[in-house]
């Protein structure tokens, strides 16, 4: 059984050009900043909002301007990131991922900023409520309450029985924390030992991954974070090796080779932020514009690395999954 969805997306080259200097763009031609903790070319939730544009009747260099920064996966570099786009004056700013719109936010109370996957933005200060945000920041929320549960019992689904769960993500991401506690308060209901190891940097991710595999541990959920997805190759690659089954929030990471992912579609958060930011150009202001919750999750499963991990994988969860790559 094989359901695939083929979206043509910009190419990479669009995502890296230079820079133009608002001077050379006529008034007429807004001005879009992008800003990511990412790689060019490697960011879903850039290539979404691109997609997203060209639906519009965007065209890059005709009746928009678009510029980008990337941290490379470096999220230090961010704040200087942040302001050199705040100094282009650009028109709005679209922050990928929450970190991005914490350090857009940091430089800027007035350039509205639309991100496309915004996380605990009451407590971080960046909007007065999801429906009135009130400042300049708004956009699109994909951490939906009750999913990291969810992903733990689907781990108990493909591992029957599983009483040692892993679970790999960085705590410096502000939307990791959640998800961790939710986990944690599921496996107590359910008497399963979580096992954990500290992961802030990609230089960590080799060693965490050598950690659950020495404690056993029988099936891990990887956390949404920025860079958990931005290292979805060398993740799915680690935990293939050491043949940890994993259930993963986004259907990048079953692209790349992973097992299993059970939640929203980032390529989806992105396209609508692309609306929001077509509605700020119009004239709303980003205060007015509630944040969005997205209305559907997505199973994608990867059946080929289901075999290579010696897993039966049961009839019931064939036929729940939206899409199965054999």
């Amino acid at each position: 059984m094989k359901r695939r969805e083929f979206i043509t997306f910009l190419g990479a080259a669009a995502v890296s050009s230079p820079m133009r200097a608002p001077a050379q763009a006529p008034d007429s031609r807004p001005l879009i900043a992008c800003l990511s903790a990412g790689i060019p070319g490697k960011v879903p939730l850039i290539l979404g909002f691109q997609q997203g544009l060209h639906d519009l009747g965007y065209l890059e260099g005709h009746n928009v301007d678009i510029v980008y920064r990337f941290a490379g996966n470096r999220p230090e570099r961010l704040a200087g990131l942040a302001e050199e786009i705040v100094r282009l004056k650009p028109a709005v700013i679209m922050a990928a991922a929450v970190v991005d719109t914490v350090a857009a936010r940091k430089v800027t109370a007035t350039i509205p900023i639309v991100t496309a996957a915004l996380a605990d933005p009451v407590n971080l200060g960046l909007v007065a409520s999801v429906a009135r945000p009130g400042g300049n920041v708004t956009g699109i929320m994909p951490y939906v309450d009750g999913l990291p549960a969810k992903q733990l019992e689907l781990g108990r689904e493909v591992v029957p029985g599983a009483t040692k769960v892993g679970v790999l993500g960085n705590l410096n991401d502000p939307k990791a924390p959640p998800q961790q506690r939710e986990i944690l308060d599921a496996a107590r209901s359910l008497q399963v030992h979580v096992v954990a190891p500290e992961v802030r940097t990609p230089e960590d991710l080799d060693v965490a991954v050598a950690t659950l595999a020495n404690e056993q541990v029988e099936v891990v959920i990887a956390l949404q974070t920025v860079m958990v997805v931005n290292e979805r190759d060398r993740i799915a690659a680690l935990m293939n090796a050491k043949r940890l089954p994993t259930i993963y929030g986004y259907r990048e990471h079953v692209d790349a080779g992973g097992l299993i992912s059970y939640g929203v579609s980032l390529a989806w958060c992105g396209r609508r932020a692309a609306a929001y930011v077509q509605k700020i150009l119009n004239g709303t202001p980003p205060g007015d514009l509630p944040v969005e919750f997205p209305s559907r999750l997505e199973m994608v499963l990867n059946l080929k690395v289901a075999k290579a991990l010696g897993l039966d994988v049961s009839p019931t969860l064939l036929a729940r999954a939206d899409e199965v790559i054999d």
